[in-house]
Parts: C-alpha cells; sequence; structure tokens
C-alpha cells in the first residue's frame, strides 16, 4: 500500500528537522576532504547550493548575477568525488544518504523555495 500524500508530507516535514552533517571532498586529493554541520536537512541543502554558487562565481568573476538550471547543480554535485549526507534518525543514529537522494532533496527544496 503506498503512502497518501498527507503521510508523505508529515515524513518529509518530520526529515527537515533532522541534524545533518555533509561530508564532502571537492578535488580527487584526499586532503581536501571536510565537514559542514547543519541543524535541519533544508539548511544543508541551501549549504550545498551556496557552495555551488560560490564555486560558479569564481569561475565567472567578471559576471555579476548567475543563474543556473538545476541540471547545473546536479553536474556539479556527480563532479565531486565524495558527497554524503548524514541525517540524524531515530536514537540519534545517523543515517548516509547518496548524491541521488542529495539532488532529490535539493530539488524539493528549491521547489518549495520558488512557491
Amino acid at each position: 500500500e503506498s503512502e497518501s500524500e498527507s503521510e508523505r508530507a508529515r515524513r518529509e516535514a518530520m526529515m527537515e528537522r533532522k541534524h545533518t552533517i555533509v561530508l564532502l571532498q571537492p578535488a580527487s586529493n584526499k586532503a581536501t576532504r571536510t565537514y559542514m554541520d547543519f541543524e535541519t536537512v533544508s539548511s544543508a541543502m541551501d549549504g550545498i547550493c551556496k557552495m555551488f554558487e560560490k564555486k560558479l562565481k569564481e569561475l565567472n568573476p567578471t559576471v555579476s548575477t548567475l543563474s543556473y538550471e538545476i541540471e547545473d547543480l546536479n553536474r556539479y554535485i556527480d563532479s565531486l568525488p565524495q558527497l554524503v549526507a548524514l541525517v540524524q534518525g531515530q536514537n540519534n543514529a545517523y543515517t548516509p544518504q547518496d548524491k541521488e537522494w542529495i539532488k532529490k532533496r535539493i530539488y524539493v527544496h528549491l521547489r518549495n523555495q520558488a512557491s
């Protein structure tokens, strides 16, 4: 039996309030490994978007206003040697979430911001 829209919305709202640690390796050198700590899944998705926007500004220093599509952000995520979101769950255990999960959450996050 599939979950109803209201059940899915309630589950997603609960997930939004979960402490999230983003582990990333932005370059092939393992010494570039780092992490970012966020109080919510939503703020973690914001942090990943801001990291991409910072990279865009570095690559395009003379452009005053940058715009991008979700596909550009997804390509950036795929280009990172390592990107994992550790999301706090029951009993304070953290569940690792992969790049595909992150891309879906960012899409939902940006869609909610736009509406």
